[in-house]
Parts: C-alpha cells; structure tokens; sequence
C-alpha cells in the first residue's frame, strides 16, 4: 500500500554528493525505471542559470526546481513552503499524486541543514519520513575533493548508501584508493558501483532514516547558518554568436590546462556554428571533461550559449576574458595600470 492510501509519513530520500559527482546523471537513469513511477524529484539550481534543471530530460514523473543557491545556504522556509505547498496541491488534486520524493542538493550543499529542517518542523516531520541520504562520490577527484571539502565529508559521513560514480574511467590504484578511504571513515556502509548497475531503486530506497542519537552532534552544528566554502564563486558565461567548434575546444584546452585544478565544476549548453538547432552539452570536473554530447533540439526558447563555472580561487574576469577572446565577443581595449600611472600627461593624483 502507498503512503498516499495507507496515511503513512511520505518517505523522503536526499541524493547529494560534490560537484561533478554525476547526481543529474544518476537521476535521469532512475527516473526512467519503472520502481519509480510515482516519484516527486525536488531539483536544486546553483547559480545564475538553472542547467541542472535544464539537462534532466523530460521522463514520467514530476520534476520540480528550487531555484536560488545551495539549500543550505537558504531560509529553511523555503525547503518547507515548497513541501507544505506540494503536500497541498497534492491533497487537493491540483498535481499528480506521489508517494515519494527524492531532494538533489546542490554539490556545495551540508546535508545537515537540511535535514535538521526535515525532521525538526512539526507538521512537515509527520507527513514525510527521512528514508535515508544517498551520497554520491566520484572516483576520480573523490580522494582529493575528500581531503579538501568540509562539505564533501559531511555529505559522507551522513551517508545511508553511497554510489561511486567514473569507476570506469578511474585507474585500479586510484578506484582502490577511495574505496578505502569511504570503509575508513564509515566502515559499515554501502558502496555501490555505478559502472557496475548497482545503483538501482531497491539499493538506494528503504534504507531507514538515522539514528537520531548518531545525528545529534551533526544537527547541532547546523543550526548555524552556514555558507560556501570560502573561495567558492560561480562565473556565467553567455554568448549569442554560434561557436565555431575549433574556438570552444581551444578555450576548454586553455582553462583545462592553466586552471583545471581550480575547477570545481563546469557545465554548459552550446550554440555550436556547424549546426546550431541542436545544442551540446558539456560538462566536466577539474581536469576531467566528459565527451561533449549533441542533443536533438534546445529544451527551451533560449537558444544563447549559457555556460557555468563553479571555481575556488578561480578568477572569474579573467575566464570572461579568455571566453569572449574565443567567442570573438568585442571587448574594450585596457591600459595596464603601470601604464597610466606613469604617463605624464595623467590629470594630477592619478600619477606615481
């Protein structure tokens, strides 16, 4: 019997992972299997443009986007206007009925706050029950981004399940290395593979919530506002010109080379000269770029190239820069500093 006929709390699984783990990736294979039919996605945008949203392809099932930042750097109203709106429309027949909702965080987002808002609101904690936190890790930079990001190991140790993403692409060494890293820090928890087709609805739902007990010192440090890591900024780069495929490549083999390891995450949507009717998506993680992918058509009227870079200490002028000089965006031509403090002819003050 579903929780919608049984009057049972609504189980509610939370999807997270850091940037470039491959969420998006793993839920667009879920939601085209038949266990979850029924299902409410809840999608979280981070940044200027919503391509997390963009890039989930329409499947059966309600897909609805939370727009704004990371949840946890939002009003923890928001998360629970949305759910208390939802629950609503949903008992009064307004939207589809469903009987379970999977949350995808933000790859910045500390699950803590969120689920401190799940279980601590009165009315919302009676109508959904935490079925469990699924975190995704990526085999390749998943050591590194470990070592590195306070919110990637609270994404960790909240974990009820964790799927290991990029199996494939990583060397033995390197797959050996993080599977012992995630039974160091909890040995008892699941690792699936993804390459391997373990990530399927039976391993990732049901899992059983928390122990309140294990939670509370995680809770307690929540409560607090929390934030991006600092040095974390996001660069939107938009352009309405077609790209000649040659100048992209060149600028991904320029950022990759000089800054990869400044990237935490670049995703985009391409106007590309050789046949600009069907976009191409790319994506990729520090180093590590996907093959680009063309899809059959735009999946809304704006038909721009939108790209968004997610970087730590990466200087966002200077990727504009280095975008519109291979898009062929005109641009202002600009003294060094150097240059107008030594010219003699400068007004009085503005000379060394």
């Amino acid at each position: 019997m579903s929780a919608l006929n049984s009057g049972r709390p609504i189980p509610l699984t939370v999807l997270t992972g850091f940037l470039g783990a491959g969420k998006t990736t793993l839920l667009n294979q879920l939601l085209r299997d038949p266990a979850l039919s029924g299902t409410l996605v809840l999608v979280n945008e981070f940044g200027e443009i919503g391509l997390d949203h963009l890039l989930i392809e329409q499947v059966d099932g309600d897909v609805v986007a939370l727009a704004g930042g990371c949840l946890c750097c939002q009003v923890r109203s928001d998360l629970i206007d949305t759910l208390e709106d939802l629950l609503r429309r949903r008992d009064e027949g307004e939207i589809p009925a469903f009987d379970r909702v999977v949350l995808e965080t933000t790859g910045l987002a500390d699950p803590v706050p969120v689920i401190h808002s799940l279980i601590a609101h009165p009315y919302i904690s009676l109508r959904f029950a935490l079925d469990g936190v699924v975190t995704l890790v990526d085999a390749v930079n998943g050591f590194r981004t470990l070592n590195e990001f306070e919110e990637a190991r609270r994404q960790l140790y909240l974990a009820d399940a964790v799927v290991l993403t990029k199996s494939d692409l990583a060397d033995a060494a390197t797959r050996a290395a993080i599977e012992a890293e995630i039974r160091r820090v909890k040995p008892e928890l699941p690792v699936l593979d993804a390459a391997r087709g373990e990530a399927v609805p039976a391993n990732l739902f049901g899992l059983g919530g928390h122990d309140a007990e294990n939670l509370k010192p995680w809770l307690a440090a929540g409560t607090e506002t929390s934030a991006h890591d600092d040095g974390v900024k996001t660069t939107t780069l938009w352009s309405d010109a077609a790209l000649p495929p040659t100048s992209f490549g060149m600028f991904i083999d320029l950022l990759r080379s000089e800054h990869g390891a400044k990237i935490l995450r670049l995703k985009g949507l391409l106007r590309m000269a050789d046949d600009p009717d069907r976009p191409v998506v790319v994506h990729g993680v520090q180093h590590l770029f996907h093959p680009p992918r063309r899809l059959d058509a735009w999946p809304d009227e704006d038909t721009r190239t939108r790209i968004v870079v997610i970087g730590k200490h990466l200087d966002a002028d200077l990727v504009r820069r280095l975008y519109d000089a291979f898009a062929g965006v005109p641009g202002l031509d600009a003294p060094d500093r150097s240059a107008l403090l030594d010219n003699p002819l400068a007004p009085p003050g503005m000379r060394r």
